[in-house]
């Protein structure tokens, strides 16, 4: 597995990211054991991941605590989120602080490598601007934070507004973007500029329910089709990304669509989920492997290019 500088901080961070939310959240959506969850964890860091990112709504820091308590501190990136504000509702400085500590408890570890502010919107970045920066910056004077970051709520800010502001702070040492083969806007917009404020780039939605469900894509595509936004034929085959599925090119397109992001500039961690060892097994190799063939990346770009917020939709539950 790769590792790569997270920004401009002191982080080296493998490539590839266990995200610990999303539909699967380690298997927890689908019921399965807290031992079966800690073990994915486990086997994601024996592969070769150091880099776990999780939150407090999603209910899985406990797990992730219990998975890396015994590996040594500094072998592993331990990312957490909580939400500062929601809507015109923001936390005080003793709520901020009792959300830090909780996920140190949670997380059994004296400090957090990267400590989010969640799915930001709208006024919600003023707010946390005003009230909870200047606390949690204080934390981070303590050592319970080593770095700030922020995450954008991808399926209510497609043209990612909200990163377009907090990439000009100062403050914000590391952000998490959606950014997929057929969603590329934040290629071009925001991560060029995260990379040259030194900011860590976290990628989410890399794959998500149009790639992993059958028939999901066909039905988005068309929806898309009849916009006006797609070439008609994408619409007329089985599959509209076949041509990516060839001995040269990509074996799924799942492995397609990790493989793209994991190999344009200024992508950090590419965050996969899974509850399901041998899915864990398949989303490494894809992001460890090479490139796509320039021809099939060529394709992409060309007709995906304008497309903005294709495949942002929010988590679905797993069965």
């Amino acid at each position: 597995m790769d590792s790569v500088p997270f920004g401009k901080t002191d982080l080296q961070v493998s490539v590839a990211g266990l995200g610990c939310g999303g539909s699967s959240r380690l298997g927890q959506s689908a019921g399965k054991s807290v031992d079966h969850s800690v073990s994915l964890v486990r086997a994601a860091f024996d592969a070769g991941v150091n880099f776990f990112d999780t939150a407090q709504v999603y209910g899985t820091e406990p797990i992730v605590g219990q998975a890396l308590e015994h590996i040594p501190r500094d072998q592993v990136v331990i990312s957490s989120k909580f939400k500062g504000a929601r809507g015109s509702n923001v936390l005080t400085a003793a709520e901020t602080i009792a959300a830090v500590d909780h996920s140190l408890n949670a997380l059994r570890t004296d400090y957090i490598d990267v400590f989010n502010l969640h799915a930001v919107v709208g006024r919600e970045y003023d707010l946390i601007q005003d009230h909870v920066l200047p606390t949690l910056l204080r934390e981070q004077e303590k050592g319970k934070i080593r770095h700030i970051g922020i995450t954008e709520s991808s399926p209510r800010d497609l043209n990612h507004d909200m990163l377009t502001r907090a990439i000009e702070a100062p403050e914000f040492g590391a952000i998490a973007i959606a950014y997929n083969m057929m969603n590329q806007h934040a290629g071009r917009h925001i991560l060029p500029k995260a990379h040259e404020r030194g900011i860590g780039t976290v990628i989410m939605f890399a794959v998500r329910a149009v790639f992993s469900i059958p028939g999901r894509l066909q039905r988005d595509v068309k929806t898309r089709v009849d916009a006006g936004e797609l070439p008609a034929w994408m619409a007329e085959v089985d599959n509209p990304l076949d041509f990516l599925l060839h001995p040269e090119g990509a074996a799924t397109l799942i492995d397609a669509a990790y493989r793209y992001v994991r190999h344009k500039a200024f992508c950090d961690v590419i965050l996969f989920g899974t509850g399901d060892l041998g899915h864990l097994q398949s989303n490494v190799a894809s992001i460890a492997s090479g490139p796509l063939p320039e021809a099939d990346i060529q394709k992409l770009e060309t007709l995906f290019e304008d497309l903005v917020g294709f495949g942002c939709d929010f988590p679905e539950p797993t069965s």
